[in-house]
């Protein structure tokens, strides 16, 4: 007897939607479950260049025309103005220490501006998530997914027949099967509940958490702190982070007029402290950051994560696979959340494609856990080094040249040649870069200061590391041509490659 079902895909953010348009495209029977109702909240809405890149692969690759616009700026305002999202040109960064003010540096030694495109038709963006996440469910229901909202499942129950599934929806019972389950349900979320899965070790970031929630009404940081000189890019249209000594604050505006923005900290809050008071005493300790919020005003209520990292200890099984944002959550910081997600959406579409292999299905599992500790060694020693912003600015040169090599491999049609997320399969990087991360805060500054400038130089294709610039990066077509030879390109090539992509 088959099932109802080949596929169902519990939780319609904005992964789960995809993928079942993906399971749709490649001819399953998907039904997709949502506990709640859209528009809603969620966290996560920072976009990057290889993230975005990794969108457009999928929708080319699975004929999602309408989801191409949705992977730059310009397309985006023009095709669907009505989804909210905002604009990101870079990553920047500044540093603050407690009950100081902030003043900028002739040599710009308490920032960070690293652009990821050159102007905004092609920038990458924020997702404002109520608007986006809505929108990808209803395209999963116009490729066919069964889409049932409102519907609370009880544990799954597999059996010779398929997966089983008993619920509600709007107070009514409901049941169906089906032959897989992907968990896209989030942090801690439906499979981690029902198979009462086993939490493994985050490290020191464990004890990180965070305040958040979205605003308006917040200042412009450019506003208040003109920068001295012209910037890549203009400071507040990016992901704006604020960076103190043991902690740090986002601030992503929407173009809807809403900020999100929140902060962590390794700081223990005193018991029956709210979390708009904890908010508000973080900012007293920030005199600049607190500037740039005066007159602000929460359109929700705060959130408080009392521990933001999060890592099961197995990621799949043979009836069911998590995709990475169920399986673990590292620290935002750099943004490494979006592009996870969208390798583990790409590698199960492949394991779909083929009829889901149990051998395959449990090595999405383990490459799933295995990127998931990566991002988060390197987040754990961002945080060791943040009280020496020098080095916390060094370090990140380690993430920034990896993802650019990444991002200018794909493009060139060459993606062997940056093997796992961030470059973790590379022979020589990947493990000379765990081996640094792990080192970071252990050893002086200036010795990991060094050791970075020579994992980096071989796969250095954005001018990252040259103190003339001082921490100002631009898109610069000169620096990707003087190091075509790390890619094994040519300047020929590279120009080429740049005019496909819209930046010549």
């Amino acid at each position: 007897m088959g099932t109802d079902f080949d596929i169902a895909i519990v939780g319609a953010g904005f992964a789960g939607s995809l993928l079942a348009m993906i399971a749709r495209r490649l001819g399953r029977r998907v039904i997709l479950v949502e506990r709640d109702r859209h528009p809603r909240f969620a966290i996560g809405e920072s976009s990057t260049p290889i993230a975005n890149l990794l969108l457009e692969e999928l929708a080319r690759e699975h004929d999602l025309p309408r989801l191409l616009p949705l992977t730059k700026w310009g397309p985006w305002q023009r095709e669907y103005p009505s989804i909210a999202c905002g604009l990101k040109r870079g990553f920047t960064f500044y540093s603050h220490l407690p009950g100081a003010g902030w003043r900028s540096d002739p040599g710009r030694a308490n920032e960070l501006l690293v652009a990821a495109s050159p102007r905004d038709e092609i920038a990458d963006t924020h997702w404002y998530r109520p608007d986006f996440d809505a929108f990808l469910a209803s395209e999963a229901v116009r490729c066919g997914a069964e889409y049932l909202d409102d519907t609370a499942l009880g544990p799954p129950e597999p059996g010779s027949g398929g997966v089983a599934f008993s619920g509600t929806r709007g107070g009514k019972g409901m049941r169906f099967t089906a032959g897989f389950v992907i968990d896209a349900s989030g942090p801690r979320g439906y499979l981690h509940r029902a198979l009462g899965i086993r939490e493994a070790s985050c490290g020191e970031c464990e004890a990180t958490r965070a305040v958040f929630s979205h605003f308006t009404g917040v200042k412009r940081w450019d506003s208040i702190h003109p920068s001295g000189g012209i910037p890549p890019y203009p400071a507040d249209d990016a992901a704006l982070h604020h960076v103190t000594p043991g902690g740090w604050m986002w601030v992503l505006r929407f173009n809807n007029g809403i900020t999100s923005a929140g902060f962590t900290t390794r700081n223990a809050v005193e018991p029956g402290v709210a979390a708009d008071d904890e908010w508000r005493a973080w900012l007293a300790d920030f005199p600049a950051v607190a500037e740039q919020f005066e007159g602000a005003s929460a359109t929700r209520e705060f959130t408080r994560l009392p521990r933001m990292a999060f890592r099961g200890e197995i990621a799949s099984g043979p009836w069911w696979a998590q995709l990475p944002m169920a399986a673990g959550f590292v620290d935002p910081l750099l943004s490494t959340g979006f592009p996870l997600t969208l390798l583990g959406i790409g590698r199960l579409a492949k394991l779909i494609r083929d009829g889901l292999p149990t051998a395959g299905v449990d090595e999405y599992g383990r490459r799933t856990l295995g990127d998931l500790s990566h991002a988060n060694t390197l987040v754990e020693a961002l945080y060791r080094v943040m009280p020496d912003f020098g080095t916390f600015r060094q370090l990140t040169m380690a993430y920034f040249a990896a993802a650019i090599y990444s991002e200018t491999a794909r493009r060139l049609g060459r993606p062997g040649l940056a093997p796992g997320f961030l470059m973790r399969d590379h022979p020589t990087f990947g493990p000379r870069s765990l081996e640094i991360f792990r080192r970071a805060g252990h050893v002086d500054g200036e010795t990991l200061r060094d050791e970075i400038r020579r994992l980096v130089d071989p796969i250095n294709l954005g001018g990252l590391c040259i103190d003339s610039k001082r921490n100002w990066y631009d898109c610069n077509a000169g620096d990707l041509y003087a190091a075509a030879g790390k890619i094994g390109s040519n300047p020929d090539e590279l120009r080429g490659m740049l005019a496909r992509c819209g930046f010549a």
